[in-house]
């Protein structure tokens, strides 16, 4: 697993990534136990996730941060990731972000690529 748990802040709001290779929806719900397991990510108030399983296909959450688990699917899928899972975690701190947050959750998947050597640049966002 590779993580990032500070990317950015921004008005008391936190961002942090994770990024890692899964077997299956199985494997997904292991991996998210195992964040959770972390007690920094416990606390998160959402993790949202995207990945493209060879088996199952495209698979995307948002916990609660409406139309997170798209934008991170659509980056995981430009990217050609395959039975990898992205995870974005948010620790809300007290004010509404608006539209930023799509841009810090593009911010917080380029850096989690980055750290395992996908080339972010193709991702979009």
């Amino acid at each position: 697993m590779i993580r990032i748990d500070d990317v950015l802040r921004d008005r008391g709001s936190r961002y942090g990534v994770a990024v890692g290779p899964v077997k299956g929806r199985a494997g997904i719900a292991a991996f998210l136990a195992d964040l959770r397991r972390i007690r920094k990510y416990a606390k998160a108030t959402h993790l949202s996730w995207a990945a493209v399983l060879s088996d199952d296909g495209p698979l995307k959450a948002d916990d609660g941060e409406a139309g997170a688990g798209a934008l991170i699917l659509r980056m995981v899928e430009r990217a050609g990731l395959v039975d990898q899972v992205v995870v974005v975690a948010r620790w809300y701190g007290g004010v509404q972000l608006g539209g930023d947050r799509f841009a810090h959750i593009v911010t917080a998947v380029r850096a989690g690529l980055a750290e395992a050597g996908v080339d972010a640049t193709r991702t979009g966002g």
